[in-house]
C-alpha cells in the first residue's frame, strides 16, 4: 500500500482519558443488545497520494481530532476508539484503493471513513458493504451514490446542491454563454451535468463541453491545446473547469491562449485549491470556486492545525472537507453508542437517527453531549461543524452549505460567502 509516513504516524491515535461508558447504559438505542461489544475500530481511506493528496491532511486531521475528542469523553461503550489508516490514492490508479480496502477489512474495521473521490468509492464500496462494514464519505458528491447501499452514507451533499449553487453563481455574475472543460470521470461529468441544468433553467446556454457532446478529456491529461482552442472558438463569456490535478495544465493553456480569467472563470471542489506556488501572482485573481461545506469556525480550524502539527510536524494549508471528516467520525461513534454495538450493521442501523432524523430529537453539538442525552433516554440530533442537516432516506445530508471562494492576487482561494441548499430524497 502506498502511504505517506507522516500521515501514517498522524493516524496512530494514542489512547486518552476514559471514563468508562457501560455498554448497557443507553436506553434509547436502536439495537437489540446483540451488536459487537469489541472496541470500535475505524478505518480511513483518504488521499495520501495522487491528484487529491491536498485533501488528505485536512481530512486526516478531521478524523484524528474527532477520535481524540471521542476518547477524551470516555470512548465508545467503555473502550477507546482505534484508527487504522490507509491511502485511497485517486481515480488514476484504482489498485491503490483496492489494496487498501483489503488491508482494512483484514484488520476487522467496522467503519471506513472515505474516500474523497467518488470514482474511488465506486471502485471499493461493494467490497466494503458486502463485508457488513459501513462506509461514510466526507467528500463524495456523485449523485450515483445517493441511496447506493444502506451501509453507505456521506456527510457531503450530492452534486445537485453544488451544481445549483455554481450554476446560479455564474448566472448572477451575468454570464449567459458558458463553456465547460470536463474530465472523464463520474464526479466531474455528474457535477457538470448539474451545473448545466442550473444554467439552462436560468436562461443561459452551454456553448461548449455540454452533456453528451463527447468533449471530456482523459484523467491525467497534460495537453490542453485543442480543448482550450475549441472552447474559446465557441466564444463563451465564462468557463468552468471540472477536474482535479489536470486543472493546472488547463489553466496554463488558457494563459497561453490569452483567456482573461478575472470574473469569467469558475472552479469546483475538486480544484478550488491554493495555487500560490503554481502560477505567477495575479494569474487567478478574480476567479471563483465552490466547495461543499460552511466555512468552519476559526477555533475549530486552530484545533485541527494544532493536532496536525503535533502529529506530523507541519501545518495545514487547506481545510476542505475537514469538518465533514470530523462529523463523519462523530456520527459513527454516536451510532454505535445508540445501537449498543460497534459492528458495521449496528452503526448503519442507527446513523440516521443520531443525525437527527427522529421526531423531537434533542440537539447536541459534541460527542459527549450526545452520549449524555442518549443515556437520559433521548433521541438526538447531532449538529456538527459542517452544518449539514439530518441524513435522509438515501443517507445523504438533507441540507448542506456550499462555500463560495474568490482568488486573491496570490492565487489563494479566499472564502467569501455561503449558500444553503436542500437535498432531494
Amino acid at each position: 500500500m502506498i502511504r505517506r509516513s507522516t500521515a501514517a504516524r498522524g493516524l496512530a491515535i494514542a489512547a486518552v482519558l476514559s471514563v468508562g461508558l457501560a455498554a448497557c447504559s443507553t436506553t434509547s438505542g436502536g439495537g437489540d443488545g446483540e451488536g459487537s461489544s469489541d472496541p470500535l475500530k475505524i478505518g480511513t481511506l483518504l488521499p495520501l497520494t495522487g491528484n487529491l493528496a491536498y485533501l488528505g491532511p485536512p481530512e486526516v486531521a478531521g478524523v484524528g481530532q474527532a477520535v481524540d475528542d471521542i476518547n477524551a469523553a470516555g470512548g465508545v461503550l467503555g473502550n477507546d476508539v482505534v484508527v487504522e489508516n490507509a491511502d485511497s490514492g485517486d481515480g488514476d490508479n484504482l489498485q491503490v484503493s483496492t489494496n487498501s480496502v483489503s488491508e482494512l477489512l483484514g484488520k476487522d474495521v467496522s467503519a471506513i471513513i472515505g474516500a474523497a473521490s467518488s470514482t474511488v468509492t465506486l471502485n471499493v464500496v461493494d467490497s466494503v458493504t458486502e463485508a457488513s462494514v459501513i462506509q461514510v464519505s466526507p467528500a463524495n458528491t456523485s449523485t450515483t451514490l445517493s441511496g447506493y447501499d444502506p451501509l453507505f452514507a456521506r456527510t457531503a451533499p450530492p452534486d445537485t446542491v453544488q451544481g445549483q449553487a455554481l450554476g446560479s453563481l455564474m448566472l448572477e455574475d451575468g454570464h449567459q454563454k458558458v463553456a465547460f472543460l470536463t474530465m472523464q470521470d463520474d464526479y466531474a461529468t455528474g457535477l457538470r451535468d448539474n451545473v448545466q441544468k442550473a444554467i439552462e433553467n436560468g436562461g443561459g446556454e452551454v456553448v461548449y463541453g455540454g452533456t453528451d457532446e463527447g468533449t471530456e478529456f482523459a484523467q491525467a491529461e497534460t495537453n490542453f491545446s485543442n480543448p482550450v482552442a475549441d472552447a474559446l472558438a465557441a466564444k463563451p463569456d465564462a468557463i468552468a473547469i471540472f477536474a482535479f490535478e489536470e486543472t493546472k495544465a488547463a489553466i496554463a493553456e488558457l494563459v497561453t491562449q490569452k483567456w482573461e480569467f478575472a470574473g469569467k472563470t469558475y472552479l469546483c471542489d475538486g480544484n478550488t485549491a491554493d495555487y500560490s506556488k503554481d502560477f505567477d501572482p495575479g494569474t487567478l485573481e478574480g476567479v471563483k470556486g465552490t466547495i461543499p461545506g460552511a466555512d468552519a469556525p476559526e477555533e475549530f480550524k486552530q484545533r485541527l492545525n494544532d493536532w496536525y502539527v503535533a502529529e506530523n510536524d507541519e501545518e495545514l494549508s487547506d481545510y476542505a472537507y475537514a469538518a465533514e471528516s470530523y462529523d463523519a467520525a462523530i456520527l459513527v461513534a454516536l451510532a454505535a453508542v445508540r445501537g449498543e454495538g460497534t459492528d458495521g450493521q449496528t452503526i448503519a442501523d442507527n446513523i440516521r437517527a443520531v443525525s437527527g432524523s427522529e421526531e423531537g430529537a434533542t440537539e447536541v453539538s459534541t460527542f459527549e453531549e450526545g452520549v449524555e442525552a442518549l443515556e437520559a433516554g433521548d433521541q438526538i440530533a447531532y449538529q456538527g461543524v459542517s452544518g449539514i442537516g439530518p441524513l435522509n432516506e438515501d443517507n445523504d445530508p438533507s441540507s448542506a452549505f456550499i462555500g463560495v471562494y474568490e482568488y486573491d492576487g496570490d492565487n489563494k482561494n479566499i472564502w467569501t460567502k455561503v449558500v444553503e441548499g436542500s437535498v432531494a430524497g
